[in-house]
C-alpha cells in the first residue's frame, strides 16, 4: 500500500520509514527508528529531490511510480550524497534513463565515486551558488551548504511556494508515523531531544558552516521546510530556527542548567556526584541531569552537553587513565567542537588518582571554557571532611550562573513596561463608500459571549480609526507567527490616506458585511457592528458585536512580543551624525532634533513619542586656532605671529583669544 502525501497541490511526498534499524550511520542508537524524505514536484517538468536509503527502496519506488502515474521523471536534485539518500540513485537511473541529474561540481565527482560510469555527461547539470531552474509554475534556486555536513551539501529553495528542501539540516531522529507534519506531532514532548541528538552529534561539528547557512536562509521567505529526516515544518518555523542558531553558535540552550557525567565501579564515585547534585538542588538549581556514562551513549552526553551551561564530569581512574567510557564520552565532546561552557570536574583513585589531570586536558583544549581550578580528588569513597570542597564546587557553579537582571528605571515609569504585556498583533479593516483601507493594531481581546463581543483600540491618528467612527463597522484578521515583516510594511507604515492598500493585495476576500478580510497569514476573522466608542486619549476603544467569524486554522496568533524578537528586523546601527536623531522603533523613521515634542507622532506608523530612541549628535571636531574679541574673525593655527593684525578690524594680537 502507498503512503503518498500531497504537501502542496504539486508537491509530493515520498519518504518512508526504518523502524528495524539499531544504529543510525552504524554509531547512533535509535530507539524509535528514523525515516528517510524524498519529494516528488509535479510541475510542467516533473522533479524528484533525493531518493532514500536501500533500506525503504522498495516502498520508494512505488511510491515514485504512483506519483508520476504514466509520466516521466525530468530531474533528479541530489542535494546531498550520503548514502542513506543516494543509494537509490542507481536503481533510479535503471528505471528512468533519460533523467538529467541535478547537482554541484563536488556532487558529480561523488556520484562518479558511488557510481562509476552510471551518470553520462550529456544528462548532468551542474549548479552553483544562486543558479535557478525553472519547471513550469516553479522556480528552483539553490544554495550550497558545505559541511552541513558533506563537502557537497546544497539546499534547494522553491521560490514559487516558499519551500526549503533543507538536505540534513533541520532533521531529526525517529520514524513517521502517518502524522507527517511537526505541528501534528508531540514534538516538544517527545521528538525535541532526538532533533538536538540528531543536530548535535551529526551537524555539531560544523556549528560556522551552520551559521553560515542560516544567514543564507534569513533573506527567504520561507513558508515550508522539507528535510532529508523527520517531519516537515510549516508552522513555527522560527522557533526550530532559534534552535539551530543557539547550537550552532554553541550557545548553551538553557542557562542555569547542569550535566553531571560520571563513571563509576564501585559506586563510590557515583556517590560523589549524587551528593553535589543534592546540594546544587538545594541553592536553587531546577535544571539538573544526571548520566553513568557506563550505560548512557555518548551521543546523549553530547547533546545534553549542548543542551546545558555547566558540566560536571566525575571519574574513576582506571588503568592510570581515565575510565574508559568517560574518555570515550569527552573525546566525543571535544570532537564536536563545544564551547562556551563551564566545567568542574572530579576524580576518583585508590592509590594514584589521575583522570582530573588527564580530563582538564581532553576540555582545555575546547573554546572559550572555564574549568574551575580545584579539582575534587576522592580516595576510594567521599569522606565527611571533603563535604566543604563539593560544597565549594556548588557555590561556584551557581555563581557562575546568569543573576537576575536589575530592574531598569526601578521608581520611575518606564514605557517599555507596557510592551511585557501579552498582546497580538491584528489587521483592522474597513470600509466607506467605495473606500477600503486596513491597519495594524496590537489590542483586541473577547469581552463577552452572550452576547459574543469583543473590543478594539485603535490610534486615532489612523485613518482606519476615523472610518470605522463613521461607519460603524469593521473586519478583525487574527495574524500568526507565519506573517512576514513585509506584512507589516505594508499594512503599518503607510496610510490609507494616501494610498490604496488593497489595490495590489490579492489575498483577501470580502464578508458577508462588504468589507476584506485577511485571508493568508491569518488564523480566524471577525466581522463586528460598533456597540459602544470611548475616547481614550492617544487611543479609542471599540466595543463591538460579532456579526460573522470564520475559522482557517489552530495556528498560533502571534504576539507583539514574537513581533519584536523574530519578526522585525534588528535597527540599523547609525553612523554618527552632526545632529541628535530619534528613530522610531516600530517602524524606523528619523527626526532629526535634539528634542523630541513630547506629543510627537510618527508620521509612518502612527506611535508615539514614547516608542523613539534618541542617538546623540557627533561631537564636533575641536578647532585649533583665536578668534578676534571684536570683530569675530578666526585665525586657524596653533600659534599667531606677535605682529598679527585682524584683516577686518586691523585690531592687534591681544584683542584675540583661543577658541574653545
Amino acid at each position: 500500500m502507498l503512503a503518498n502525501r500531497y504537501l502542496t497541490k504539486d508537491l509530493l511526498y515520498l519518504g518512508a520509514s526504518d523502524r528495524r534499524i539499531g544504529l543510525f550511520e552504524n554509531v547512533f542508537p535509535l530507539e524509535n527508528g528514523v525515516s528517510y524524505n524524498a519529494y516528488l514536484l509535479l510541475d510542467e517538468q516533473t522533479v524528484l529531490l533525493d531518493t532514500v536509503d536501500r533500506s525503504v527502496s522498495e516502498d520508494f519506488f512505488e511510491s515514485l511510480a504512483a506519483g508520476l502515474d504514466g509520466r516521466s521523471l525530468d530531474y533528479l536534485i541530489v542535494n546531498h550524497m550520503e548514502p542513506d539518500h543516494c543509494a537509490s540513485i542507481g536503481e533510479l537511473l535503471l528505471r528512468y534513463p533519460g533523467v538529467r541529474v541535478v547537482g554541484n561540481n563536488k556532487t558529480h565527482s561523488m556520484l562518479t565515486q558511488f557510481f562509476p560510469g552510471l551518470v553520462p555527461e550529456a544528462q548532468r547539470l551542474t549548479v552553483q551558488e544562486g543558479d535557478t531552474l525553472v519547471t513550469g509554475r516553479h522556480t528552483l534556486a539553490f544554495a550550497m551548504a558545505p559541511m552541513v555536513h558533506w563537502p557537497e551539501a546544497m539546499v534547494t529553495f522553491d521560490t514559487t511556494d516558499g519551500t526549503l528542501f533543507s538536505a540534513d539540516a533541520f532533521g531529526t531522529f525517529g520514524a513517521l508515523s502517518g502524522n507527517l507534519y511537526a505541528d501534528e506531532l508531540p514534538f516538544t514532548e517527545r521528538w525535541m531531544d532526538e532533533a538536538r541528538r540528531y543536530y548535535t552529534n551529526i551537524v555539531g561539528k560544523y556549528g560556522t558552516q551552520v551559521q553560515a547557512l542560516l544567514k543564507k536562509a534569513a533573506t527567504l521567505d520561507i513558508r515550508m521546510i522539507c528535510p532529508l529526516h523527520g517531519p516537515v515544518w510549516r508552522k513555527n518555523i522560527g522557533w526550530f530556527v532559534d534552535k539551530y542558531s543557539k547550537w550552532s553558535s554553541y550557545t548553551p540552550e538553557q542557562d542555569g542548567s547542569v550535566l553531571i557525567a560520571y563513571s563509576s565501579v564501585y559506586g563510590h564515585t557515583e556517590n560523589a556526584a549524587q551528593v553535589l547534585a543534592t546540594m546544587l538542588a538545594g541553592r536553587g538549581v531546577r535544571n539538573i541531569a544526571m548520566y553513568d556514562v557506563s550505560v548512557t551513549h555518548p551521543s546523549y552526553v553530547v547533546a545534553e552537553a549542548f543542551r546545558c551551561s555547566h558540566l560536571v564530569f566525575a571519574s574513576t581512574t582506571y588503568n592510570a587513565g581515565i575510565f574508559c567510557n568517560m574518555e570515550t564520552a569527552l573525546l566525543d565532546i571535544a570532537a564536536h567542537n563545544l564551547q562556551n561552557r563551564t566545567i568542574a570536574l572530579i576524580e576518583n583513585g585508590s592509590w594514584a588518582p589521575t583522570a582530573g589531570k588527564l580530563m582538564r586536558g581532553i576540555l582545555s583544549k575546547l573554546k572559550n571554557v572555564d574549568i574551575l581550578n580545584e579539582t575534587l580528588t576522592i580516595k576510594s569513597s567521599l569522606k565527611d571532611d571533603q563535604l566543604t570542597a563539593l560544597a565549594e564546587i556548588a557555590d561556584a557553579l551557581v555563581a557562575s550562573m546568569p543573576k537576575p537582571r536589575p530592574i531598569v528605571n526601578e521608581g520611575k515609569q518606564n514605557p517599555a513596561a507596557l510592551f511585557k504585556f501579552q498582546y497580538g498583533l491584528f489587521a483592522l479593516s474597513a470600509r466607506e463608500g467605495d473606500k477600503d483601507n486596513a491597519c495594524i493594531i496590537n489590542t483586541a481581546i473577547q469581552m463577552a459571549n452572550k452576547p459574543e463581543r469583543i473590543s478594539i483600540s485603535v490610534i486615532k491618528a489612523n485613518y482606519t480609526c476615523g472610518m470605522i467612527e463613521r461607519t460603524g463597522v469593521f473586519n478583525l484578521s487574527l495574524l500568526t507567527k507565519e506573517v512576514p515583516f513585509a506584512f507589516f510594511q505594508h499594512f503599518g507604515f503607510q496610510s490609507g490616506a494616501d494610498v490604496d492598500k488593497f489595490a495590489d493585495w490579492t489575498d483577501c476576500a470580502r464578508s458577508d458585511n462588504g468589507l476584506y478580510y485577511i485571508n493568508r497569514y491569518t488564523n480566524a476573522m471577525f466581522s463586528c457592528r460598533v456597540v459602544e466608542s470611548y475616547d481614550q486619549g492617544s487611543h479609542r476603544l471599540f466595543i463591538a458585536e460579532i456579526t460573522e467569524s470564520k475559522l482557517f486554522s489552530n495556528d498560533e496568533t502571534v504576539t507583539y512580543d514574537y513581533y519584536r524578537s523574530h519578526i522585525k528586523p534588528a535597527p540599523p546601527k547609525l553612523a554618527p551624525a552632526e545632529k541628535a536623531t530619534w528613530v522610531c522603533s516600530v517602524c524606523g523613521y528619523v527626526y532629526e532634533g535634539e528634542t523630541l515634542p513630547a506629543d510627537f507622532i510618527c508620521p509612518l506608523c502612527k506611535h508615539p513619542a514614547s516608542d523613539f530612541v534618541k542617538h546623540e549628535a557627533k561631537p564636533a571636531e575641536k578647532r585649533v586656532g583665536f578668534v578676534c574679541t571684536v570683530c569675530g574673525y578666526v585665525y586657524e593655527g596653533a600659534d599667531m605671529p606677535d605682529d598679527f593684525i585682524c584683516p577686518l578690524c586691523h585690531h592687534p594680537k591681544s584683542d584675540f583669544k583661543p577658541l574653545t
